[in-house]
Formats: structure tokens, C-alpha cells, sequence
């Protein structure tokens, strides 16, 4: 097993964070049933994921950070995205 590249995973923990931050606002996106920001949160999601599984396949141990990139990206999402119980989804028409 060849050395951790610093440098390599911190970018593989900000591309799984992002990865999962646009995951989150592409099924916010599909539950408000918008199509175009769906389409375009799916395709920068795609753009992304392919970045972290090109870095860590050369190295498991890269998938450690992914792990952590993935928890950072989806609480900050969450944390984004908080409403009030029974308050409708970001992106939902107004009642």
C-alpha cells in the first residue's frame, strides 16, 4: 500500500461532500417534482462522484475519506434544508 497524498484526500473528502450536498438538493428537487433543477443537480452529481471514484480505486484506504466526505456533504445538506415538521419541502410551491 503506497503512502496517504494529503493532498488527494482532502480533495477526495470536498468531492464526496459536494457529492453528497447536490445528491441531497437533486431529491429535494424530484420530491418538489421540478424538473429542470432536478435534471441539472443529477448531472452536477454525476460530474462529481466521478471525480472521488477515480481517486480512491487507486487506494482503498481514499474510501475512508469518501466515507467522511459523504457524512459532511449530507449533514450540511440537511442542516440547509431543515423545516419545521409538516413544512413543505425547498423548492415546493407555496401553499
Amino acid at each position: 500500500m503506497s503512502a496517504i497524498n494529503p493532498l488527494t484526500a482532502g480533495a477526495v473528502i470536498l468531492a464526496t461532500a459536494a457529492t453528497d450536498a447536490v445528491y441531497v438538493m437533486f431529491t429535494s428537487a424530484v420530491v418538489a417534482k421540478k424538473r429542470l433543477p432536478a435534471a441539472t443537480w443529477s448531472s452536477i452529481w454525476y460530474m462529481l462522484s466521478s471525480f472521488a471514484v477515480i481517486s480512491y480505486t487507486e487506494n482503498w484506504i481514499y474510501v475512508l475519506f469518501a466515507a467522511v466526505g459523504s457524512w459532511i456533504g449530507a449533514f450540511a445538506s440537511m442542516t440547509f434544508l431543515h423545516r419545521p415538521p409538516g413544512g413543505p419541502p425547498i423548492g415546493a410551491a407555496p401553499e
